[in-house]
């Protein structure tokens, strides 16, 4: 299922904005693709990122994938909890499990990122 309440990024991140700072995880598809995870790299507080860019790692016991960033902005908060427990993502990837929150550097932060009927067509291909 895919939250109409999102955006998407064709990395399969989500995107949720309140006011002035957005919330970023990954997709329950990206989950599912890498398995179990149990291990997360993320960026601190502060770094600047920028769209496009890798911003660190979630290993699974399938497999290292790289996370990128779906805009552009600063970390304002990162997920702490995923250092002792990074299987929140594969049970609460839209929830418990987000990762980052980033205060973005653009006005609208959702221009370049996919509807969830966009992302929802991306994934059944």
């Amino acid at each position: 299922m895919i939250p109409e309440d999102l955006y998407y990024s064709e990395e399969h991140e989500w995107v949720r904005v309140d006011d002035d700072v957005a919330t970023v995880g990954i997709t329950d598809y990206a989950q599912e693709q890498l398995g179990d995870i149990v291990y997360v790299d993320l960026p601190q507080v502060g770094e600047k990122l920028e769209a496009g860019a890798v911003i660190g790692e979630l290993e699974s016991t399938k497999s290292v994938s790289d996370v990128f960033s779906p805009l552009s902005g600063e970390v304002v908060a990162r997920n702490d909890s995923l250092d002792s427990g990074p299987e929140v993502i594969n049970s609460d990837p839209y929830g418990e499990g987000w990762l980052l929150k980033v205060r973005p550097a653009d006005e609208d932060p959702t221009e370049s990122l996919l509807t969830p009927e966009a992302y929802g067509a991306l994934v059944e291909q």
